[in-house]
């Protein structure tokens, strides 16, 4: 079976549905055969993800592993494919839409113990193995994460496709301070008009606030895009779509810490779990604003020591291939240091203004998008 991870088509349910039945298919064509049914995916460990410094993205590398019926176990695993594929041809014939959570429950359902699962994370990867070898992201399976979509507020009117039919949105008139929210499958969205100058991805909900609350949006033309931690995937697609589409300047705002670091990294390069899908939700070009080691300094800012776990996560991000530039090197190397890490937050320590009225234009200005 093709594990071909080339470009998603962002066609119709029914594109979708068609490469789920040719998978189903392939395994009876293995049967007339006469051979012993398997699916080979990527084999998704570390060892196996490389960083591409052409794309500056994660992707698998060549190793492979087989789901194969030779055995009882991985009889097993194909026939719980089997009945997941006949679910979501079904979900994507009758137009409807499920979570991850509820594809779990629904296996309780099935009239096969064998092919009932016994975890969410084996649903979970069950579904990303079918992204894989279906070249589908799941979001053309209809199947929706827990979380609620992040907040997007800013001069842009779109179109986003709904089961209730069409709505033209703008993100600063049509919607209150909450902000207009992802959906779960951003390109469902059509772009129609924008004023806008950039993109700001913030991290955390207290200073996407803060900046809404400011006018932040409307006095720099900026789309104010709440990351709300580790970006959920329709974030990260949709800031994809506004850099691509719209060629507006991606720029990321976090706390000034390892982890922080790499929130920025998984905008800007993909993330490990999600290598098969990084042309479609990376966006190297994103630039990092901060909170900077330099700013911490620079700005003498409140702060926390680095525990031990911080320490090992900056000396590991100096190996890691994303944030091996001189900037990130002089950056890590200094924060190691001064053995310092702050937030976002601490920005207030100057007012709450300062962080709208001098830090941020500062930097934008430093960095040529301002």
């Amino acid at each position: 079976m093709s594990t071909d991870t080339g470009e998603t088509a962002d066609g119709s349910d029914g594109d979708a549905r068609e490469r789920l039945i040719e998978l189903a298919a392939q395994f009876y064509d293995q049967f007339e055969r006469g051979d012993v049914p398997h699916m080979d995916v990527p084999t998704r460990t570390k060892t196996n993800i490389e960083y591409d410094p052409e794309q500056k993205v994660w992707v698998y590398g060549d190793r492979k592993s087989t789901r194969s019926a030779n055995s009882v176990r991985g009889a097993q695993k194909l026939l719980k494919v089997i009945y997941s594929i006949d679910f979501l041809a079904n979900q994507l014939e009758e137009d409807r839409s499920s979570t991850l959570r509820e594809l779990y429950y629904l296996s309780e359902s099935w009239d096969l113990d064998e092919a009932q699962f016994n975890s969410q994370d084996e649903s979970n990867q069950l579904i990303e193995d079918l992204e894989i070898v279906s070249d589908v992201r799941r979001e053309e399976f209809h199947m929706r994460p827990e979380e609620s979509g992040a907040k997007v507020m800013g001069p842009l009117r779109l179109r986003e496709q709904t089961n209730r039919g069409d709505r033209e949105i703008h993100c600063q008139d049509d919607v209150g301070q909450g902000g207009y929210q992802i959906p779960n499958d951003p390109d469902t969205i059509d772009f129609l008009d924008n004023d806008a100058d950039f993109v700001l991805c913030v991290e955390t909900g207290g200073m996407r606030d803060r900046l809404v609350e400011n006018g932040f949006d409307d006095e720099y033309n900026a789309l104010v895009v709440h990351l709300g931690g580790q970006p959920a995937r329709a974030t990260r697609r949709l800031t994809k779509r506004l850099h691509d589409e719209l060629d507006l300047p991606v720029t990321v705002f976090t706390d000034g810490d390892p982890w922080s670091y790499r929130i920025y990294g998984s905008v800007a390069y993909g993330s490990i779990k999600s290598a098969h899908l990084s042309k479609y939700l990376a966006t190297p070009e994103a630039q990092f604003i901060g909170v900077q080691p330099e700013d911490i300094v620079e700005y003498d800012l409140p702060t926390d020591p680095l525990a031990d776990s911080d320490v090992n996560a900056l000396e590991s991000e100096l190996e890691d291939p994303r944030f091996q530039t001189d900037y990130w090197e002089e950056q890590i190397e200094l924060q190691l240091d001064i053995d310092k890490k702050s937030e976002q937050q601490a920005l207030a320590s100057y007012g709450l203004d300062f962080v709208t009225d001098t830090y941020l234009p500062e930097r934008l200005d430093e960095m040529g998008i301002l």
